[in-house]
């Protein structure tokens, strides 16, 4: 993958810049999705239907996979909670795209933040910074992380250490 003379190496390395832990290009036949995972966003997570990043409001897992299948690859960033997961893909997605690949889209993990509250009615108030989470499109974050070699484990206290993703893809 090649974007006027900006290889994998350099998008890999400015994530890690950006305050990533790591970041791995991977295929984008190796992003995993499942209807099940938004039923954890229905059923699990007090954010439902509050953002239009979220479940109902965001794509669904079988347009997501419509969506990765037109891209080749797609770069798996990993934090750890200190720095901010969205805002590194969302920058990163930005330097990709004005390297070339004009078809560079980010996701974030988690529900959308950016508000107090969504305007669910009108335009987003956010739109260049906003963008959906990956489970909130059905993408199963677990099986793609470990898929590329990177740690996440379920947490089962607050003590426990956490795993962030994001992704960008990248044609």
């Amino acid at each position: 993958m090649k974007a006027k003379g900006t290889d994998a190496a350099a998008f890999l390395k400015r994530a890690v810049e950006l305050g990533a832990k790591d970041a791995k290009l991977i295929p984008t036949s190796r992003v995993f999705t499942g209807e099940w995972v938004r039923l954890k966003c229905q059923f699990g997570c007090g954010a439902y239907a509050s953002s239009r990043n979220c479940p109902p409001y965001s794509p669904t897992p079988d347009r997501t996979r419509r969506i990765l299948d037109e891209y080749r690859h797609a770069i798996l960033v990993h934090g750890d909670g200190t720095t901010g997961i969205r805002e590194i893909v969302v920058k990163l997605e930005r330097e990709v795209f004005l390297a070339g690949c004009h078809k560079a889209f980010a996701y974030a993990c988690g529900p959308c933040s950016l508000c107090k509250e969504c305007n669910l009615e009108g335009a987003c108030r956010h739109e260049d910074d906003s963008r959906p989470a990956m489970e909130a499109c059905g993408i199963d974050v677990f099986a793609t992380a470990r898929a590329a070699g990177l740690p996440i484990e379920v947490v089962t206290s607050h003590d426990c250490a956490q795993n962030y993703y994001g992704l960008v893809l990248v044609e």
